[in-house]
């Protein structure tokens, strides 16, 4: 096999590939479903093969049928395996002519791991509904049947009925300027892997940032959003004159409740952003840059296989930092890199060697999702940036902008880059990487001893205070610490140690407010150490905190420092049970996954 193959799938693109999916759906909020059909246009490159295998998790199979050459729908014999724990249930539907177009009608599960269905009282206007999807890795085939596979990229339309109050999106045409009217179609005329397949409907407004970019969310939120995000234009601008043209024709973003599980999902022309992100100083917003550069590293050049998901992360993450220095300065993204990379090396050391490095092996018996870690962001990018320290920016930044030109609307993988990489780079100096070093980085466990580590002056300062403050008891002083950045803060409170005196949290906390913070990179670290010291007074916020927000990144290090007594075990239950009908699926099962972990011990 090569390294395109993709373990996590079912289907045989070698023998035949969706090119489009026309999708007719009804949106049952009492029902918590979708229901409607999926017709594909199939391109058969194998003439010798009849049937088609596409992917699914939980969803009813109503009937499949297939175009006859009179314009008919004929009925087609299919199979739909038992589900596998991990990748959901194999369709099998036999083609005997090779028909061009097939459908399937179909349902989807109260219970589907790709949709969230929210209660008006979890939205922030608390008066509509709201439904948002999350296909990446492998839930699209929860609300689809599909090829669910990176490896294949299809356009789509879509016809979408609703109730009539609520505003249906998808990553797709979205127009701005269209009613709320219950009825909605949709065209994404470019090529997109299934992961990046996405729905959302609720009570949505939209507000313009430039021509070409503006924010959908509630009422409530889409004004502080708008301010936070009025970079964007800029953002595009600057990618554009480095890696070339935005291909997509708009950049719109649609803020979700607390509830989304991860920061950003790089859905086409609709990028979905956690609300976490918007605190009132733009100090967050490299999010969005990173959601933006998915736009040329991941959308428009995907990983064949989650095995080769440093393809996607790590590019985006070097090319975020890149629109980060180039708006916010270079203190900024260098601040964020050394935030990152020490994240990373504290990460790797509870990790196996396989999974320290960027070409992971097959995920044959694992779950993609558990391929996402910080080695495919940051060791990605670190990479990138070795590559880039090696040849100089004249050099490497056409190299990195022919790669996104050459295979646009494609799938690839880390020997095509390696090979790619062989020809259009190294020769430019080739003294400058040798062999050994390559395979250091890609091959090999842990980051190369060679690599050059992030040093921030900004962080340097907060380091500072820091120990002059465990040293003499004197904070530092408001003037000091008015200016400091989220980053800064972070870093901060990240180098207080494992643990302090109830005393000291209470002298930082009257100071500082860390306790109900609605900042999301604070709380992570600061509520961690309150449970680790014993600082009870925090227990009340923190318990608000993570019943409210269902970010995985910014919730599961407080439960797994909760898990880690028996009385904290007992209060992260409690809390669970209030927060569970307000988190996503992906968000209960990690949790879920802490927990269990913890009670076994």
């Amino acid at each position: 096999m090569t390294r395109s193959h993709d373990e996590s799938s079912y289907a045989e693109p070698e023998k035949v590939v969706i090119q489009d999916l026309a999708l007719d759906l009804a949106v049952d909020f009492d029902n918590r479903q979708l229901a409607g059909t999926a017709t594909y246009t199939l391109d058969w490159k194998d003439k010798d093969n009849k049937q088609l295998l596409l992917d699914t998790r939980d969803l009813a199979i109503e009937k499949v049928e297939s175009l006859d050459m009179g314009g008919v729908w004929e009925p087609l014999e299919y199979a739909l395996a038992e589900a596998d724990p991990i990748h959901g249930s194999k369709l099998s539907i036999q083609v005997p002519l090779q028909n061009p177009q097939v459908r399937v009608s179909y349902k989807t599960s109260p219970q589907a791991s790709g949709l969230q269905w929210l209660e008006p009282a979890m939205t922030e206007g608390k008066q509509l509904p709201f439904m948002f999807s999350q296909s990446q890795a492998i839930h699209a085939r929860s609300w689809v049947p599909l090829q669910d596979t990176p490896s294949v990229r299809f356009t789509y339309s879509a016809h979408v009925t609703s109730r009539p109050d609520v505003m249906v999106l998808m990553s797709a045409d979205n127009d701005p300027a269209a009613p709320r009217d219950g009825d909605y179609r949709f065209k994404m005329p470019q090529p997109i892997p299934s992961y990046l397949l996405a729905i959302a409907a609720g009570d949505l407004v939209f507000k313009p940032i430039s021509a070409r970019s503006g924010v959908w969310a509630e009422p409530a939120m889409v004004d502080k959003a708008v301010k936070e995000f009025e970079d964007t234009e800029k953002m595009i601008a600057t990618t554009e004159k480095l890696y070339g043209p935005y291909r997509w024709e708009r950049y719109d973003m649609l803020v979700l409740p607390p509830s989304f599980p991860f920061g950003g999902m790089e859905n086409p022309r609709l990028s979905f952003i956690t609300p976490t992100v918007i605190v009132g100083d733009k100090s967050l917003v490299s999010l969005i840059a990173h959601e933006l550069a998915h736009s040329w590293s991941g959308n428009l050049v995907t990983n064949a296989s989650w095995k080769d998901i440093w393809l996607n992360e790590g590019f985006t993450t070097y090319v975020q930092d890149r629109i980060t220095e180039s708006l916010y300065g270079a203190e900024m993204a260098e601040a964020e890199r050394q935030i990152d990379q020490t994240d990373l090396l504290n990460d790797i050391k509870g990790m196996s060697p396989a999974d320290q490095a960027l070409a992971l092996p097959a995920l044959t018996d694992r779950d993609p999702d558990e391929s996402l870690s910080q080695v495919a962001y940051v060791k990605g990018a670190w990479f990138l940036q070795f590559l880039e320290e090696r040849f100089g920016r004249a050099v490497f930044d056409p190299f990195l902008r022919g790669w996104f030109d050459d295979h646009a609307f494609q799938s690839a993988n880390t020997d095509q880059f390696v090979a790619y990489l062989r020809k259009n780079l190294l020769p430019k100096n080739p003294n400058a990487v040798t062999e050994a070093e390559l395979d250091a980085w890609l091959i090999q466990p842990g980051i190369p001893s060679f690599a050059t580590p992030a040093r921030s002056r900004s962080l340097a300062n907060t380091d500072t205070a820091r120990i002059a403050w465990l040293g003499s008891g004197k904070l530092p002083s408001n003037q000091v610490t008015a200016e400091w950045s989220t980053q800064q803060w972070s870093n901060f409170i990240k180098g207080l140690g494992e643990k302090l005196s109830v005393e000291q949290l209470a002298q930082l906390d009257a100071a500082y407010k860390f306790t109900g913070t609605q900042n999301g990179e604070i709380a992570m670290r600061w509520y961690p150490l309150a449970v680790r010291s014993g600082y009870l007074e925090a227990m009340p916020a923190l318990g608000e905190f993570i019943q409210r927000v269902g970010r995985r990144k910014l919730i599961l290090p407080i439960y797994e420092e909760l898990a880690k007594t028996p009385e904290g075990l007992a209060f992260a239950r409690e809390v669970f049970a209030r927060a569970r009908p307000g988190y996503h699926p992906i968000t209960t099962a990690s949790v879920e996954a802490v927990l269990a972990k913890a009670e076994a011990r």
